[in-house]
């Protein structure tokens, strides 16, 4: 089984390449010239895109292929005192320059939209704003030159205190929905509200493919065994190009057990891959850890000590118990 590390959005190895520096829109409006305040953004955009490229680069000198772009490229862009801001134009080379680089190192990128992105509230306001969010994020990867299927990762959503009433509503809400945004979509099980069995039953209703989070199953769920359902899983991504990806991150202490750790445990992460072995050729798995590329770079150094992990470069490996 081949597997693929990633990390999220950040690196602590390279400095000065944050690709979500951003303005407040008490600042924006501190600024009298409103053109002038639209240009500013724009730059801080484009210093964003530009830090993105750097992040991507740096990501190839170590072999990282799986990457999470940062959802605050573009400061203010969905800010309702804003629509009159057409963003893309002066960013679209930036964009495609990104795209290209992804695409000639066979890079696979993706976003997961903050949790104010719900679909699943009877708030048709919210709805409408999460889908703007969604719409934003579709021409991101247009313009990145990337298939937007299965590009972009949410939590279910609220349990509005009827988790199955809550589950319905999403139902209804998809079926509104454009079919472009519809086919970018993934759900994740949060460590809250929805566990894996519930959101991979809205998955399969849905036909969407699912997202095991590993931590948030252990700290959140009703059926402790995940693997009598992981065979539903993987069904759920037979219709994808792309392959299965899950979430890896470890609980930080006792005290907050749903706090991300700086670090990857190696030990749970071998317990699960030993969990799913077989089950699929390959499986990406996204680490979401404190450190960032630095978990990535220590878990790849503990599993070369490991007889069952055959290295293949910096950030991938067969695993073979």
């Amino acid at each position: 089984m081949l597997v693929r590390l990633g990390y999220v959005a950040m690196s602590v190895h390279l400095q000065n390449a944050s690709p979500s520096q951003t303005m407040t829109f008490a600042q924006f409006k501190r600024t009298e010239d409103r053109n002038a305040a639209l240009r500013k953004l724009e730059r801080i955009s484009l210093s964003n895109l530009e830090n993105c490229l750097r992040l991507l680069k740096h990501n190839k000198a170590y072999d990282i292929s799986f990457f999470r772009l940062s959802s605050k490229l573009i400061p203010l862009a969905n800010h309702e005192e804003l629509l009159d801001w057409d963003y893309l134009p002066p960013l679209k080379q930036s964009l495609g320059v990104i795209g290209d680089f992804v695409n000639k190192n066979q890079m696979r990128v993706d976003f997961h939209p903050d949790h104010f992105v719900i679909l699943n509230s009877e708030d048709k306001d919210l709805l409408k704003a999460s889908l703007k969010t969604l719409r934003m994020h579709y021409q991101l990867l247009k313009l990145m030159k990337q298939n937007p299927e299965h590009r972009c990762v949410l939590h279910v959503g609220g349990g509005y205190n009827d988790k199955e009433k809550a589950l319905e509503q999403l139902i209804e809400n998809f079926s509104v929905i454009p079919t472009s945004l519809q086919k970018m979509l993934l759900f994740e099980n949060d460590d809250t509200t929805f566990t894996f069995d519930e959101t991979l039953f809205v998955c399969e209703k849905l036909d969407v493919p699912v997202v095991f989070d590993y931590h948030h199953h252990l700290v959140h769920h009703t059926n402790e065994s995940w693997t009598s359902n992981w065979e539903r899983a993987v069904k759920t991504w037979r219709h994808s190009n792309l392959p299965m990806k899950m979430h890896i991150s470890s609980q930080r202490d006792e005290k907050d057990i749903r706090a991300h750790a700086d670090y990857i445990d190696t030990k749970q992460f071998l317990e699960f891959l030993n969990g799913i072995n077989g089950s699929v050729d390959q499986i990406d798995c996204m680490i979401e850890a404190k450190k960032k590329d630095d978990a990535l770079f220590r878990l790849m150094k503990d599993l070369k000590m490991e007889s069952s992990v055959e290295i293949i470069n910096g950030s991938s490996f067969y695993f073979k118990p």
